[in-house]
């Protein structure tokens, strides 16, 4: 295990001791943050709820806040890209046309998202009454869980996105089955939600990229790790290809949120989006028709801009927005950071889950680590 300053233990675990891609030995590029996480950006909180009751309910909510509770209804700059249309995330017309971000961010299943939205509209009007005075276009992104889950039952209820909102947190998270991962799969193995970060040197400054990641997509032929096509190797135990599942190899959804620090324009919000494929390809996905791709990111940088309340009086002199930007010149390394941190996320949600059985006794297996790793023979060991 690497001891350097960016490589802390919760790099390699989670809170509750399950290991984590880089306790295999997994090789990655970049310098992480301390706990590698998308909540190293400073002021991003965390927070889920999950719902595993009898043997059909593996679903929940998973929320984030931009700028953490105390801050909710200050803008943050956003930008957004759709891979493949055929998944929902809520809100999205605003951020393109204001490019900016206002409210908690939630992640549920499919046919949750109208629940959680509530949820959200609720929690602004207890918390925040003031704020909810104005229209509340909260952003609510969903992945499908209803091999695992009773998907078409009232389950998630307005109240569990309240809790999500309420629980979040900084610091090192869960991952794998939790929060609105709870019941979702990934190359035929148990999926769910993974984080990671990367930190970038900017002249005398540090900035950081996070991106969580609800990961459901991918046929397992396709998995990929370290550039090895580990996939087509591990075919067997595969229960969602070998019964009369209605469901091609693939089919699912893959929500991405990339945070940073760093002070990006909405335009460069959308541009970091558009880099969350390439980290996703690395995993080995070809982006399947089934599967909604979805992706959101946003800038802490800059508060007290790109406000869009109702305006007050008659303009001042003094009444303009004044943002400060990376050049666009100098992007890239912020680019190659979500690369990085989507691509750990993937493989973290995978590595750190166990097996799962749902409803109708449906299951699907672990990725399994001991066949992994012989298959990763010589690219794998210690100061990842």
């Amino acid at each position: 295990m690497s001891t350097d300053a960016h490589t802390t233990p919760s790099a390699h675990t989670t809170p509750s001791g399950r290991p984590r891609a880089r306790a295999l030995g997994i090789p990655f590029d970049g310098a992480p943050g301390p706990w590698n996480a998308v909540t190293d950006v400073p002021g991003v909180e965390v927070g889920h709820v999950t719902l595993v009751e009898s043997d059909a309910v593996r679903t929940g909510v998973t929320a984030l806040l931009p700028r953490g509770r105390d801050a909710v209804g200050t803008a943050c700059a956003a930008g957004w890209y759709s891979l493949n249309g055929n998944g929902e995330m809520t809100g999205t017309a605003w951020i393109e046309e204001t490019g900016s971000l206002t409210l908690p961010v939630c992640i549920t299943n499919t046919h949750a998202v109208g629940p959680v939205h509530r949820g959200v509209i609720d929690w602004v009007a207890d918390r925040r009454p003031g704020l909810a005075r104005q229209w509340l276009l909260p952003v609510v992104a969903e992945t499908w869980d209803g091999y695992l889950n009773d998907i078409n039952g009232p389950h998630v209820r307005p109240e569990h996105a309240v809790a999500a909102i309420e629980a979040a947190a900084s610091g090192p998270l869960e991952e794998g089955s939790v929060g609105g991962g709870t019941g979702m799969n990934c190359y035929g193995f148990k999926g769910g939600s993974g984080t990671a970060s990367r930190v970038v040197g900017y002249g005398p400054d540090q900035y950081t990229v996070g991106a969580l990641v609800q990961a459901n997509f991918g046929d397992r032929r396709e998995l990929t790790v370290s550039g090895v096509p580990v996939g087509r190797h591990l075919l067997d135990d595969n229960p969602m290809e070998d019964t009369d599942w209605l469901a091609p190899g693939g089919a699912g959804s893959v929500i991405v949120v990339i945070a940073t620090d760093a002070p990006l324009l909405p335009g460069q919000c959308k541009a970091l989006a558009r880099r969350v494929p390439i980290g996703l390809g690395r995993t080995g996905t070809t982006g399947g028709h089934f599967s909604g791709d979805i992706f959101l990111a946003l800038s802490t940088a800059n508060s007290g801009a790109l406000a869009s309340s109702f305006p007050v009086g008659e303009p001042t002199a003094d009444d303009y927005d004044t943002l400060r930007s990376i050049p666009w010149g100098r992007i890239d390394p912020f680019y190659e950071a979500a690369v990085q941190a989507v691509e750990e996320a993937v493989l973290n949600a995978l590595v750190v889950n166990a097996e799962m059985t749902g409803r109708d006794g449906h299951r699907t297996p672990a990725l399994p680590h001991d066949r992994l790793l012989d298959l990763l023979k010589g690219r794998v060991g210690p100061g990842c």
